[in-house]
């Protein structure tokens, strides 16, 4: 293993967030996300999640905030839903630089707590 991240997000905060600025779900999520998040009963415990994987992103690759743009990582589901982590831009060059081959990720939340967890192999 080449680097592992975790995040957690408080929900009712980030919803406040997004609240008080709505423009920033553009800023950090894909078009298919915000299309996927659309489609649940809350999109803000979806959201919350996606953006937990972006900063335990950045912890697998061992950098900071800014070291990449919030849409060079994203997260798709397949059929079964189980996640994927797509990389790209400068997150896929860090990743690259750093040798990683593979991305595994696990997502879950609750009402409170959304929380991701990322290794990058």
């Amino acid at each position: 293993m080449l680097g592992l991240g975790i995040d957690a997000v408080d929900v009712p905060r980030f919803r406040d967030v997004l609240a008080r600025s709505p423009r920033l779900v553009t800023r950090l999520f894909t078009s298919a996300e915000c299309e996927a998040a659309e489609r649940r009963a809350d999109a803000t415990q979806m959201l919350a999640a996606r953006f937990a994987v972006r900063e335990a992103t950045m912890k697998a690759l061992g950098v900071g905030l800014g070291a990449f743009d919030f849409h060079d990582v994203s997260v798709s589901s397949d059929a079964s839903g189980q996640p994927h982590l797509l990389v790209s831009g400068r997150a896929a060059q860090l990743a690259a630089t750093r040798g990683v081959q593979q991305w595994h990720v696990s997502i879950t939340h609750t009402d409170q707590t959304a929380i991701a967890v990322v290794a990058a192999n």
